[in-house]
């Protein structure tokens, strides 16, 4: 199944071996599950701070199940593209003793991610006023559909239910059929940021103030900040936004073209990328400087005509040429790729975006990087996702000190599940 990661990506470069790292000594108790709060706890992870991830029992996220599955390491892709550098410890929160074991582990923590439905950490005694109770500084991150209070909270939510009563679909597709919602969470991936920028903040303001906060996140108030300026423009404007396919309503032109052998993208933002474009790309000085497309007002009154002389021209040469032309006139464009030639790009290459890292397993794993280059404390080296309570006697041993004593007791009182029991206890077997 990754029998080509050797020959196509190349293996990732450590960090500088006496490079602090941004959050280090920062410790993270993650309840969170799915998308958007693993992905925040895993820029936390990837920054220095040690992510200790709560899961069930053998069965563990339910992320861990979405396809596709390796079949040696009993998780999937969208799971390993979320739980690098973290520890897995699995215990029973339907227990006692499963609680007594979190509790002590966010009695050690700066900071507790959670994502669950409302509800479900009180029911537990792990809301943010118990918490507080055990650490009185403790930051607390729930990442919610709707928010924990109000007439919205009980209801349940995931991205695609995010993107269509935010608006956001509304406005992408064409004009002739239903809008479509992006195939990729950004919602959840948008949420995520938020989230782990919430956090810093956090963070930070604790180091000045020595007092712990609650932070809510939420996936419907994030969609609708990713409708962009659209919510202004509304108000504006007591219009909604219509969709305009690969078009852009402000800009003119922006949109997709055809060369000899592909298709590519130009944006035209502003008049001088315009008359750049035309007299230095397609060569046609005259219509850079008519009066008739000056602003663009104008040219969006005659994209269609636009549109046809640029089409004409952009279909006598392959892209090759005119992506070299518009590089050297200043014209941003892009071809129109999949994903797979997007991560074999020059460009992806460049930046050394997907990596290969180590797996005891497989062998190799693939990995894609933060878009986050610090000159001081680099991310840290890339730890593959751990399995379901991998971790758990480790953590338990490191962090609160327990004995084989107290593991096996733990064991046998039912807080690592009905049938685990800690490693050592299998060994003296």
């Amino acid at each position: 199944m990754l029998d080509q990661l050797e020959a196509e990506f190349p293996e990732h470069a450590p960090r500088r071996s006496d490079a602090p790292k941004a959050l280090d000594g920062i410790r993270v108790i993650d309840f969170s599950h799915f998308i958007a709060g693993p992905l925040a706890t895993m820029i936390l992870a990837d920054m220095g701070a040690e992510v200790i991830k709560i899961e069930a029992p053998e069965k563990g996220d339910d992320l861990r199940r979405y396809p596709p599955l390796h079949p040696d390491l009993r998780h999937g892709a969208p799971f390993l593209w979320t739980n690098r550098n973290k520890r897995s410890v699995a215990v029973d929160l339907k227990s006692a003793e499963g609680l007594k074991v979190v509790r002590e582990l966010i009695a050690t923590a700066d900071v507790v991610v959670e994502n669950f439905s409302t509800g479900v950490m009180k029911r537990l005694g792990l809301d943010y006023d118990n918490c507080r109770r055990i650490k009185p500084d403790i930051i607390y991150c729930s990442v919610s559909a709707y928010g924990r209070d109000g007439a919205f909270a009980d209801r349940l939510g995931f991205d695609p239910i995010a993107q269509v009563e935010s608006g956001f679909v509304s406005m992408n597709g064409y004009a002739d059929r239903e809008g479509v919602r992006a195939l990729s969470p950004v919602m959840d991936i948008s949420t995520a940021m938020m989230a782990s920028n919430a956090i810093l903040g956090a963070v930070v303001a604790r180091q000045r103030s020595g007092v712990g906060q609650a932070i809510e996140v939420s996936l419907f108030d994030t969609a609708v900040l990713m409708t962009g300026y659209a919510t202004l423009q509304h108000l504006f404007s007591g219009a909604d936004t219509q969709r305009h396919g690969n078009t852009s309503p402000d800009t003119c032109p922006s949109g997709v073209f055809q060369a000899q052998d592909r298709s590519f993208y130009i944006n035209c933002g502003n008049d001088k990328i315009f008359q750049r474009l035309m007299a230095q790309v397609i060569g046609r000085a005259d219509m850079a400087t008519a009066e008739i497309y000056a602003t663009g007002p104008e040219r969006i009154r005659r994209r269609d005509e636009l549109f046809a002389i640029l089409g004409e021209a952009f279909a006598q040469q392959p892209w090759s040429y005119w992506q070299s032309r518009m590089r050297a006139a200043g014209v941003p464009c892009g071809q129109v790729r999949s994903i797979g030639e997007a991560i074999r790009s020059p460009e992806a290459r460049e930046r050394a975006i997907v990596t290969r890292i180590p797996h005891p397993t497989v062998g190799w794993v693939p990995n894609v990087s933060l878009p986050i280059r610090y000159s001081e404390t680099p991310v840290v080296d890339p730890v593959v996702a751990p399995a379901v309570g991998q971790h758990t006697e480790e953590v338990l041993r490191e962090v609160l000190g327990y004995d084989d004593a107290r593991l096996a007791r733990l064991a046998e009182e039912g807080g690592l599940g009905a049938r685990r029991q800690p490693a050592s206890a299998d060994k003296r077997a």
